[in-house]
């Protein structure tokens, strides 16, 4: 089978002031980006279409199942290490400002957060979605995290967030009936130079 993950357009910035959980909505470049990458893969026949249940990602699924007519099935194990964050800063942002905690979050050093527990579930959750669709495409809209562990874990890497995936980048992974893994594509982002000048 093969399994498409994509990881969410741009969303706002947003610092909750009363400590509850961020969960950004998309910016509207982020928008264009969804309808971007739905356009991209017209041509690529999509079984199945999941989605973490944050906000930023599960918009970024709305304009691929209208063109693929497909309903989109929530999934906790692919959201997001920072779930229950009050804030959200978009990673770009977050080097050029604060580089430090930038360079800890990608050796997987996130505060308050049990990574390797988020490691499991990401894990656990993708190899159940890969083994109830044997022989089918499968696309989930995600988020960089998500991405970076899965990456790792086929590469047999020690989890941690080791590239910036892009806004809408897809990431392509086949799963043999054998149970052998591997990465097709990783990060293609080539529909991103439609977005207009002025994006």
């Amino acid at each position: 089978m093969e399994l498409i993950l994509i990881r969410h357009g741009l969303p706002l910035r947003v610092e909750a002031e009363d400590g509850s959980p961020a969960d950004p909505p998309l910016s509207d470049i982020g928008h264009q980006q969804a309808r971007l990458v739905a356009d991209w893969l017209e041509d690529t026949e999509i079984d199945f279409l999941y989605s973490s249940p944050m906000q930023r990602a599960h918009q970024t699924a709305v304009p691929l199942a209208e063109s693929k007519g497909l309903e989109v099935e929530l999934r906790e194990g692919v959201a997001e290490y920072d779930r229950h964050a009050d804030h959200y800063i978009p990673v770009e942002e977050l080097k050029k400002f604060d580089y430090d905690r930038w360079l800890r979050l990608m050796r997987g050093e996130i505060d308050n957060i049990d990574f390797p527990k988020f490691c499991e579930g990401v894990v656990a959750t993708l190899d159940e979605i890969i083994a109830t669709h044997p022989g089918k495409t499968v696309a989930v809209t995600c988020h960089g995290g998500v991405i970076n562990v899965w990456t790792c874990h086929l590469l047999g890497m020690e989890p941690r967030l080791f590239f910036n995936a892009d806004y809408t980048s897809i990431s392509r992974y086949r799963a043999a009936s054998s149970g052998v893994k591997s990465i097709v594509t990783l990060n293609e982002h080539s529909h991103l130079k439609l977005l207009p000048k002025e994006a």
